[in-house]
């Protein structure tokens, strides 16, 4: 368990799974979230509290109203969010004993970040400072997810703080556009999990020049790229994963088509399992882009595999196969690159192979 807290009251803003299913505590966080503010977040794994009825959303609560207490805050300024097995109620007991023995310091971040592990290798952190014209910040964040992860319009479970002062208006939308191109451009699995959130709490601390539309580029920039390492880190620890895939699309006839040609790449189960075997069947990128819905013309269409173009203008091209393989099997990163050559549509996706480790892992998850 984990809770992270501001000393100052935060403006806050989130984006939610768009699971069907929903745990409680995202339940309770959008309750909470609507009111555009916040002061924590407690956390805890191994545990998604959903799909468990009624109880679920009571020990929810209970767990938010804990913290409040602990840190003399009202109730709906706490946020909260699980992380686990789904269809297992919450070891309130545990709880209850937990909270009280959390102590909150400026030094607890990293620990903060390996408290809401669950199948993760490795922690997944960064913070960048930003030195503008409007002043010093600093945009942080943590997030952890390693399976069931394809998100879209939401994250996996991503907290992410700064201290700069912004608007109210400002902080959803730059959240929007930051998580929209970071983690809903990454795939493992082909799933979504029911306990899916990110939250950014804002606190002002900074006292900066106040941040709005006007003048959010630097702030925008700043949080994109805490989203995009996260993001990146997320796909590269992959349950069972041993690379990072890569995925660029350019000359699509717009952005959206190229968004969801690089995620259809990035996702498809056989790209990843050529991937994993350092197999350069550049004919499972093609099938896969061909049913993602962009429209594609065969006959202009280039195909690059690790800077390498095993396909121009919808023909073969000639490439030393066993040098590409020995080249795949001395990297952990993977660059897809598909030139459609049809417009100025451009997205770049992430995802990871598809190995023996991640059946064997979600073959005995529970067991």
């Amino acid at each position: 368990m984990a809770i992270l807290c501001s000393e100052a009251t935060c403006k806050a803003a989130g984006t939610f799974t768009t699971n069907q299913i929903k745990s409680a505590p995202v339940i309770l966080s959008q309750r909470h979230m609507s009111k555009g503010r916040a002061q924590a977040i407690v956390v805890n794994a191994g545990c998604a509290n959903a799909c468990v009825g009624e109880q679920g959303l009571a020990d929810a609560v209970e767990m938010a109203k804990l913290t409040a207490e602990k840190l003399d805050i009202s109730l709906d300024k706490v946020l909260a969010a699980s992380t686990g097995v789904i269809g297992v109620p919450l070891p309130m007991d545990k709880i209850r004993a937990g909270i009280p023995k959390i102590k909150p310091t400026n030094e607890g971040g990293h620990d903060f970040c390996r408290a809401i592990m669950t199948t993760d290798t490795r922690p997944k952190e960064i913070a960048v400072q930003v030195d503008s014209k409007e002043g010093k910040f600093t945009v942080g964040g943590v997030a952890k997810g390693a399976g069931m992860i394809h998100p879209n319009m939401a994250t996996i479970l991503c907290f992410i703080a700064t201290d700069a002062l912004v608007s109210a208006d400002l902080l959803p939308a730059a959240l929007h556009t930051a998580v929209d191109g970071s983690f809903n451009m990454i795939s493992i699995d082909g799933d979504t999990s029911p306990s899916d959130c990110t939250f950014l709490l804002a606190n002002g601390l900074a006292a900066n020049e106040p941040i709005d539309f006007d003048n959010g580029e630097a702030f925008q920039e700043a949080l994109n790229a805490v989203c995009t390492h996260l993001a990146k880190s997320i796909a590269r620890d992959g349950e069972g994963a041993t690379k990072l895939i890569e995925v660029t699309v350019e000359g699509a006839e717009d952005e959206v088509w190229a968004r969801q040609a690089a995620r259809a790449v990035a996702s498809s189960p056989l790209v990843k399992a050529a991937i994993h075997g350092n197999d350069p069947n550049w004919g499972r990128i093609v099938a896969a882009l061909g049913r993602s819905g962009a429209r594609v013309r065969e006959e202009r269409l280039d195909v690059y595999l690790n800077e390498v173009c095993v396909m121009k203008q919808g023909s073969p091209s000639l490439f030393n196969k066993a040098d590409m393989i020995s080249a795949l099997g001395n990297t952990d990163n993977v660059f897809i690159k598909l030139c459609l050559n049809l417009g100025d549509g451009r997205a770049t996706g992430w995802g990871c192979d598809l190995s023996e480790g991640y059946v064997r892992i979600n073959s005995a998850y529970t067991t």
